[in-house]
């Protein structure tokens, strides 16, 4: 940054978010200017095959997407072995879309940045090393990305969000809260102790069959389970919400998971119908477990909300919480947040909805704030090991 100091002329005693703001928006158009940063991001951590291509100011040059979605459907499930030949055929083709509609050739990216964790251990292979023959091919810099810091820094593309802020990522894989410190340093506050919510709202839409329901055959479980719990009635079941003894910030969505298979059970014996067939109380179900669900992630939230305002990591000039990731798509999920928000004093702030699942945007996005915080970029690529299971590094309170 000081170099960045003497290049524009910025006296050192503006705050960093003036410096930032003020780089966000320079932009050059020439390409022999070192400052005017091209990212190609590569995303294949799950069952989405994305890249795109964002410059230093946010704008998104090009992307494209293949969604896996149509074919896991038929199957009940994510089988890594297919995710992992569908990103195969379609990973070349992905990334020549995006660079097509950038008008960039691979020559004049600054960097190329790729989810190599958290994720499907077979899926992050298949990007890992498509990325690294073009690093090798094109002599780029790389820049291994963290799915979940790029999840939490999203917001950053479209709202001027400055450290601290408190995040919540929900998704199919993960359900945790930190507090974002700067653009690799996240205090991990709770998270999940057995499944993601994205997980159960699944794996609830494959018990209830909606998939043979001509209206939800083509929607993601929880997508599903949203749309469907609009015609439902929460109060027609009462779920015992997880951890209501706990008083810390982690979360728990498998005993909820047990317990609406009991009631799904039970109920098809009520109403003599075998397994596979769809209840007559489906919606009932649906909206009774995204409340439950909604709840227990909104009051482990509060209770962290409270946490960094009593530690000082949220002041009342800056109480943002972030809520990222494919499950904050949920806008009954975003409603119930902003209630606990405002009896907090606090700016909830969700990326678009595209934003929120899985995407080549984030992790371009992320390559380039990284590029600019100088973290995590490697011209030797020599043992770069994708990593499955690991998840954010809790600092010390």
């Amino acid at each position: 940054m000081l170099t960045l100091n003497k290049i524009l002329e910025i006296p050192c005693r503006l705050p960093k978010w003036k410096i930032h703001g003020f780089l966000r928006g320079f932009t050059f158009h020439s390409g022999k200017q070192s400052l005017h940063k091209l990212v190609l991001g590569i995303e294949t951590s799950c069952d989405d095959t994305a890249a795109a291509v964002v410059d230093e100011a946010g704008n998104i040059l090009g992307e494209a997407l293949h969604s896996q979605t149509e074919v896991h459907l038929k199957t009940g499930g994510i089988i890594p072995s297919v995710a992992q030949r569908l990103h195969r055929e379609n990973i070349e083709q992905i990334v020549k879309e995006t660079l097509s509609a950038s008008g960039i050739t691979p020559k004049e990216l600054s960097a190329i940045a790729t989810t190599v964790k958290p994720g499907l251990a077979l899926s992050l292979g298949v990007g890992l090393e498509y990325s690294l023959q073009l690093v090798k091919q094109y002599k780029k810099p790389f820049i291994p990305i963290h799915h979940m810091e790029a999840h939490a820094l999203t917001i950053r593309i479209t709202n001027k969000v400055e450290f601290p802020f408190l995040v919540l990522l929900v998704s199919g894989g993960h359900c945790l809260l930190a507090v974002v410190q700067g653009v690799s340093d996240f205090l991990l506050l709770g998270k999940s102790l057995d499944i993601a919510p994205g997980d159960l709202l699944d794996k609830v839409a494959r018990r209830l069959s909606l998939v043979k329901h001509p209206t939800y055959s083509t929607m993601s479980g929880g997508k599903a389970i949203e749309h469907l719990a609009k015609q439902g009635n929460r109060l027609h079941f009462d779920f015992r919400h997880p951890l209501h003894y706990c008083r810390n910030c982690d979360f728990s969505f498998a005993g909820l998971q047990s317990a609406v298979d009991r009631i799904i059970t039970q109920k098809e014996k009520e109403e003599g119908i075998e397994k596979g067939q769809i209840l007559s109380c489906a919606a009932d179900i649906a909206a009774a477990v995204q409340h439950t669900v909604a709840s227990h992630i909104a009051k482990r939230t509060h209770r962290a909300i409270l946490f960094c305002q009593q530690r000082g990591f949220l002041t009342p000039s800056n109480a943002i919480l972030v809520a990222s990731g494919g499950v904050a798509s949920n806008l009954y999920i975003r409603r119930t947040l902003e209630i606990i928000t405002k009896a907090t004093n606090c700016i909830l702030l969700c990326p678009p909805l595209k934003f929120c699942t899985d995407n080549g945007i984030m992790i371009a996005w992320n390559g380039i704030e990284r590029l600019y915080a100088g973290l995590g970029i490697l011209h030797n690529v020599d043992g770069v090991r994708y990593e499955p299971n690991l998840v954010l590094i809790q600092t010390s309170f």
